[in-house]
């Protein structure tokens, strides 16, 4: 397994994680210089923050601090209630395909989506075998584009509480069973992210990380889980805070072939989000080296 302790060359920021600097809402400009100014080499933003931006300032600024991008997110929510929803969920992939060529990243990273409307809180249906039906559909018809711009789909399983609102792929395995219908030939298209928030839990987990091989993992994205946990979605902890055993799961991914970016990626309202953004960097950087 790869030595983080001496330095943090294989550390990598989304950009989530520091979206707010003491609870203000920080730009990705000033997100990028910061994380350039403390020596991370790789950020992972998100396309409402590009889109604030403007994608090609994003991707000049990208180049000219010379970060490299760790993945890009993201895409998916496939499930709808009517073509028109399903060809507008297509139309908005095919846009965050060519979004993730023009920054270079390494690939696009899938929330699949789950009940239509759950979101809103008024699911239009509780048919979640539907809406699986329609991820894989989705996700088929997606990978044909992308594969034709050169850009992997990598598909994130969320943990099983956000089965309804976020992702009806709840599992590693659900994941790679996707990957071997509509890649059976692990050309390398089409892949998984492995959030350690949302699958350390699972006692398949070292198995499904064997089952996926170096081809299919794609991304490694880090954090903890609080016991107690206040928020089910903004009450991330930092890398060492919580009861996942960050070093086993990288151990298992690395075993693989994985040699990318550890990439951290944390949602709190509550705490991270209200300490300055230069601080929470230097905390990243301190718990890389020493707990991931």
């Amino acid at each position: 397994m790869r030595d983080f302790s001496t330095d943090h060359r294989w550390l990598s920021i989304n950009t989530a994680t520091v979206r707010k600097s003491q609870g203000q809402d920080l730009p990705l400009p000033q997100i990028l210089d910061a994380v350039a100014r403390h020596g991370i080499p790789a950020i992972s933003p998100w396309r409402d923050q590009v889109a604030a931006a403007g994608l090609k300032a994003v991707s000049a600024q990208v180049k000219a601090l010379g970060l490299k991008l760790s993945g890009y997110c993201r895409g998916g929510m496939f499930p709808a209630v009517d073509p028109a929803g399903l060809a507008a969920a297509r139309d908005d992939n095919r846009r965050a395909v060519d979004e993730a060529c023009e920054l270079g990243a390494p690939c696009l990273v899938l929330v699949v989506g789950a009940l239509p409307g759950a979101l809103a809180g008024k699911a239009a249906h509780k048919d979640i075998a539907r809406s699986r039906q329609q991820v894989s559909e989705g996700i088929a018809e997606l990978l044909h584009y992308a594969k034709g711009q050169g850009m992997p789909l990598a598909i994130e399983p969320l943990h099983p509480m956000y089965a309804a609102d976020r992702a009806c792929i709840n599992t590693l395995e659900q994941a790679l069973d996707v990957c071997d219908t509509l890649d059976p030939g692990r050309s390398g298209a089409l892949g998984v992210a492995v959030d350690v928030y949302h699958v350390w839990w699972d006692p398949k987990l070292q198995a499904q990380i064997e089952r996926a091989g170096r081809e299919r993992l794609l991304a490694f994205h880090v954090c903890d889980w609080l016991t107690p946990t206040t928020d089910l979605l903004n009450d991330r902890g930092m890398m060492g805070d919580g009861v996942i055993d960050i070093p086993r799961i990288r151990g298992w991914v690395e075993d693989q072939g994985f040699g990318g970016f550890s990439e951290v990626e944390i949602f709190s309202t509550g705490h991270w989000w209200q300490r300055g953004h230069d601080e929470v960097l230097q905390t990243c950087i301190a718990r890389h080296r020493s707990v991931v």
